[in-house]
């Protein structure tokens, strides 16, 4: 069982998170560069990750760091947290309101912790392992999550950004049988999606371009809640650089979908 210092710990650190993020969110003077990808980084993503990390090193030291903006603090301690500061920075910097700070503590290869914290919506998920997943809604309430029963496509609520990569995944005609295949479709979009999968509101998320801080903090809130994450061919997430969440019984009519697509793509 994860050592519950370390949730404790990720959840204190994710309060200072929120309160540098909202600090700065629907600032009128929130500077804002490209980075190389060409994706937006505000001062809000980097003020709050500087936070995080001195908090961390306060509290952990020997542990390692890797995080969207100032990269990556290796340790042979076999320990490190995942960072992504501000999930969501579009949505961000232009007053949507879907965004947060994304935390997770990975061990020997496995993560154990994630926090999800969305200061803006009021909302806030949460899970170490064998120990449950649970989140905080806007009336200051906890309970504990539980994804959904459902059993068939037809039945399924699916959650997906765009079309963007799935082509060079080789998986864009599954992506659209799958879409065609669903009761319901709708792009949440980044971290809620996601969650939402492990809260039971949707049944099945799929994100084809992922960096491991989009995605760390995900894993054991997803799967304490009795779904699953893998990447679009059943692998690990992490490795796959992709996330396909459900709610565990759709899993493998998901999988199937996805990497065996009619042959008119």
């Amino acid at each position: 069982m994860t050592d519950p210092d370390d949730l404790a710990l990720a959840l204190q650190i994710a309060d200072a998170a929120d309160r540098v993020s909202l600090s700065y969110y629907l600032s009128d003077d929130l500077r804002v560069d490209t980075k190389p990808d060409r994706s937006p980084v505000t001062e809000a993503d980097r003020a709050c990750e500087r936070t995080i990390r001195d908090l961390l090193a306060a509290a952990r030291p020997g542990d390692g760091v890797l995080g969207e903006e100032f990269g990556d603090a290796a340790t042979a301690r076999g320990r490190r947290w995942i960072v992504d500061p501000i999930d969501g920075t579009k949505n961000y910097l232009r007053g949507v309101p879907v965004w947060c700070t994304l935390l997770a503590l990975e061990e020997d290869g496995e993560v154990t912790v994630g926090v999800a914290s969305a200061p803006a919506l009021g909302r806030r998920w949460w899970a170490a392992r064998d120990r449950g997943a649970f989140t905080s809604d806007v009336t200051g309430t906890t309970r504990r999550l539980h994804a959904s029963g459902v059993t068939r496509l037809a039945d399924a609520s699916f959650s997906y950004s765009d079309e963007d990569y799935w082509q060079e995944r080789g998986a864009l005609a599954g992506l659209r049988t799958l879409i065609d295949s669903c009761w319901r479709t709708r792009a949440y979009g980044d971290f809620l999606s996601h969650v939402l999968v492990a809260e039971g509101a949707v049944d099945i998320a799929a994100e084809p371009a992922l960096a491991p801080w989009d995605m760390a903090a995900l894993i054991p809130i997803v799967t304490e809640s009795g779904g699953r994450i893998t990447d679009y061919r059943g692998g690990p997430a992490l490795a796959g650089h992709c996330a396909v969440t459900t709610n565990g019984h759709l899993h493998d009519l998901v999988l199937g979908v996805l990497h065996d697509p009619p042959r008119n793509e």
